[in-house]
């Protein structure tokens, strides 16, 4: 299907050549086109130009509309203010533009990007031989969410995700198992994630006993961190047990978030040891770098210490070894030259920022970034508590992962169940729906706040049926499905000859955005866009259902059928917008 032109766009277009024919000059000029309340669009370039042109802004105005063509898509347009034109679109303009959209079963007639490119994107990034905590939930959830929007629009993205695999911790591990060597072993083929993160868990606590305990174990772990550094064969085997079974525990978590992860996508800090020293060479022959008390070092002007002195970015430590400067910017050169990507993208913590902002610098001195290869951190804050603090248990712990998602499920299946008999879920579909809702209410609590802002995890009102929650969303998308399979052999057809009560133009205008919308989230790489379009979408709807009654015996068959199909529209972009957010809208809730 043909990508559909916004109505917002087919008028900026009118506006534009009335522009030009008025005064020439301004050939091309935007009219900063926007949604008003007033009318159905209101636009205030017209105050620029005429300062610009020494003009009197209302007569320029007034000269402009005099140039719009009036007729099929636009109704009336009006002079207001001190220059500001008010624009109405015409009823069937709005349906037939909904009715393109409809026809486009699969993308609404959303276009896709003109110019995509690739895009390397490091998210979900756990730890080997640790247990997932609520602090790996964000990372997971918005680089999820932005690989699905990206994708979408066109973009080639390439997933990585950079598991912590290496250091000196593994001395002790490897050590440990090749002393125990049947720990990691299997009774049967399959193992569940919960019994890898035991293993795990049970193997790491005795191993740290140890260390503690006794000087000639600790001696040989240390030698094991120089025999993995090295390559050592045999300990390499040994480190690689750690990280299959801690694959078996990531994919399970990941799982439970309904999240596709793929063996595939998942490169390490272990995945770069090959190119360190090289990384480290071309930096100190290239001046970017230079030797400073044995360590090599990049310094930056504006980067400063509490004491007021340059603070270095440390690429190789005076004994020798690599420090994450010289995996993120090994990293940086593999996703530049061999993957061939336009854009990387980070989805990192914020408290991060300073040593991203310092790798991405040295590269660009290095000409590994330059104008046509840009790298960008989409930060993201903490989670917190209700009391505001970062969130963690009553004993003070760090909240795990699985533990907070199985609680949310939990909550979720309560709420679906309350609710079981009115719609005629069976068991099967309770528990279904339950982490459905469960996985969304984390999912959405996270994704619609702004990914710099540090909010609040508060599970009864992420699963509440009313505010700003998924649940809201899924509950909308569900009722208008029950409106569909009451609807009998009435069926959604548009009628663009009908005249439009004020909230299903409201609602249709608000439609008609979705595509714009998903652009400019992707753009930004802002989901929580995305995600309060939606609410708003939900919100219209609800605002629909109180002054629109759909299948009312009052109704002509005409009007049945146009708002049938604005409802089913509406549930398929909610479907799409949501999907696009990794959150899933089950048909009965």
């Amino acid at each position: 299907m043909a990508p559909v032109t916004s109505l917002s766009h087919s008028v900026e277009q009118h506006l534009t050549s009335a522009l030009s024919a008025t005064l020439p000059e301004a050939a091309g000029a935007d009219p900063l086109l926007r949604r008003s309340d007033r009318a159905d669009f209101q636009a205030n370039g017209i105050l620029a130009l005429a300062k610009k042109a020494k003009a009197n802004p209302r007569e320029l105005a007034t000269q402009v509309v005099s140039h719009v063509v009036t007729g099929d898509l636009i109704e009336e347009i009006e002079v207001s203010g001190p220059g500001f034109l008010n624009v109405t679109i015409t009823d069937g303009a709005i349906t037939r533009n909904l009715a393109a959209r409809y026809a486009d079963v699969d993308r609404l007639g959303v276009p896709h990007s003109a110019a995509p490119g690739t895009t390397v994107i490091d998210y979900a990034q756990p730890n080997v031989a640790k247990e997932m905590h609520v602090g790996h939930l964000r990372s997971a959830v918005i680089g999820d969410a932005t690989v699905q929007i990206l994708e979408f629009t066109g973009e080639s993205v390439v997933r990585r995700h950079h598991i912590g695999d290496w250091g000196t911790q593994f001395g002790m591990l490897i050590q440990y198992l090749d002393e125990h060597p049947h720990e990691l072993d299997h009774k049967d083929s399959q193992v569940s994630g919960e019994e890898a993160m035991s293993n795990l868990d049970r193997l790491y606590k005795a191993a740290r006993r140890l260390f503690d305990a006794d000087e000639e174990f600790k001696t040989r772990a240390r030698r094991r961190v120089v025999d993995l550094q090295a390559g050592d064969p045999h300990t390499l085997a040994t480190w690689q047990k750690f990280v299959d079974e801690s694959k078996i525990y990531f994919f399970s978590v990941f799982e439970k978030l309904d999240m596709e992860i793929r063996d595939e996508d998942i490169v390490g800090e272990s995945g770069y040891n090959d190119m360190l020293a090289e990384t480290c060479r071309l930096l100190e022959e290239s001046g970017v770098a230079v030797r400073s008390e044995g360590a090599l070092c990049v310094f930056f002007e504006d980067v400063k210490g509490p004491d007021g002195n340059p603070v270095p970015l440390i690429v190789q430590k005076s004994d020798g070894g690599y420090g994450y400067a010289a995996t993120d910017l090994s990293a940086i050169r593999d996703r530049v030259f061999n993957i061939k990507a336009s854009t990387l993208l980070y989805v990192v913590d914020a408290r991060q920022s300073l040593h991203f902002k310092m790798v991405f610098e040295t590269a660009r001195r290095a000409g590994w970034l330059n104008e046509d290869v840009k790298a960008h951190q989409l930060a993201f804050g903490t989670v917190l508590g209700k009391d505001g603090k970062p969130f963690k248990t009553r004993e003070g712990e760090t909240v795990k992962l699985v533990d907070l998602l199985d609680e949310a499920v939990e909550r979720a299946t309560t709420v679906v169940r309350e609710k079981a008999v009115k719609v005629g879920l069976s068991e099967p579909e309770i528990v279904e729906n339950g982490r459905y809702v469960g996985v969304g209410a984390v999912k959405y609590a996270d994704l619609s706040t702004s990914a710099v802002r540090d909010y609040k995890f508060d599970l009864d009102q992420m699963v509440s049926l009313n505010g700003d929650t998924s649940v809201y969303l899924q509950y909308a998308y569900a009722r208008i499905q029950s409106i569909l399979r009451k609807a009998g052999e009435a069926r959604p057809v548009a009628h663009p000859e009908l005249e439009l009560a004020p909230a299903e133009r409201a609602l249709g205008l608000h439609l008609d955005q979705f595509g714009e919308t998903v652009h400019e989230v992707a753009a930004a790489y802002e989901p929580h866009k995305l995600a309060a379009y939606l609410y708003q979408l939900a919100s219209h709807l609800t605002t629909f259902y109180d002054q629109c009654h759909v299948l009312s015996p009052d109704n002509s068959p005409e009007v049945v059928e146009n708002r049938l199909f604005l409802v089913d529209l509406t549930a398929r972009t909610l479907h799409l917008g949501m999907a696009l957010l990794g959150i899933r809208t089950p048909d009965k809730l």
